[in-house]
């Protein structure tokens, strides 16, 4: 069967690292999984069974053909045709569920940012590039924190699990890969109807994030010295920091002291 390069396949043929994705959901057997990207079905082999309801979204039409002729006659298997970006992942799943999948690199962030606006998801565990894994979870002020990196903890914890070599893909790609597993926020620091509000003020601030806050501000929303500097303080910041220096919950607090101005 052909790769088709513009859905970014590259599939994971490791036994040692697809177990370790299954074991990283935590399955207790009563759960209702849905599989982003099947493909051929390697991490499927490890997730049949050990869930109450397994729903499967592919969005080539070939592999799709193959998984059902693997498992349309399996009790509690179900193979859809489509893409995952344009699926309801609520209605699909009818309750709560948890999410896996090698997620395609070239649409990794949509795919996680439509993930995390589910009601339902309890917890999902991707495979994505070890780049996008460091920029999950980096810390205020490394290189790597940035938009990316508040906008998730804004509403979900993240941990990376484990480190997958190139090696462990076929075809094998260019780049290191990690899993990581996303769960509903311990300390969640915005409820999910603000979230879309305030990761579009993250992501203005990140576009000035050498400056410190008060010029930052000026240029995100067109405030003057002053209006800035009033902001900032009743925020409870410095206006010395800059943007990449604050953690989720400061965002937070910025963001509704600028809504309140």
């Amino acid at each position: 069967m052909p790769i088709r390069r513009r859905f970014g396949q590259n599939f994971l043929t490791d036994q040692t690292a697809l177990a370790r994705i299954a074991a990283a959901l935590e399955l207790t057997g009563n759960e209702q999984v849905v599989e982003i990207g099947p493909g051929r079905g390697a991490l499927t082999a490890h997730l049949v069974g050990k869930c109450r309801r397994l729903t499967c979204v592919e969005i080539d039409r070939d592999l799709v053909a193959g998984l059902r002729a693997t498992y349309d006659a399996r009790e509690g298997v179900v193979v859809v045709e489509g893409d995952i970006l344009e699926t309801d992942l609520d209605a699909l799943a009818g309750g709560p569920f948890v999410l896996v999948g090698n997620v395609p690199y070239n649409i990794t962030t949509p795919i996680i940012f439509h993930a995390l606006s589910s009601r339902g998801m309890q917890r999902a565990v991707f495979l994505v590039q070890r780049e996008v894994a460091d920029r999950l979870s980096a810390r205020p002020g490394e290189s790597t924190y940035g938009a990316l990196t508040v906008n998730v903890a804004l509403t979900h914890d993240v941990e990376m699990v484990a480190q997958v070599p190139a090696g462990a893909f076929f075809p094998r790609p260019k780049v290191q890969s990690a899993v990581i597993r996303f769960t509903p926020g311990s300390h969640q620091v915005v409820s999910p109807a603000e979230a879309a509000d305030v990761r579009a003020f993250v992501t203005a601030m990140f576009g000035q994030r050498r400056r410190q806050l008060v010029r930052a501000l000026r240029t995100v929303r067109d405030l003057s010295a002053i209006e800035a500097t009033a902001v900032v303080a009743r925020a409870r910041l410095d206006a010395t920091r800059r943007p990449e220096t604050l953690d989720a919950g400061e965002f937070v607090r910025l963001f509704e002291a600028v809504r309140s101005a």
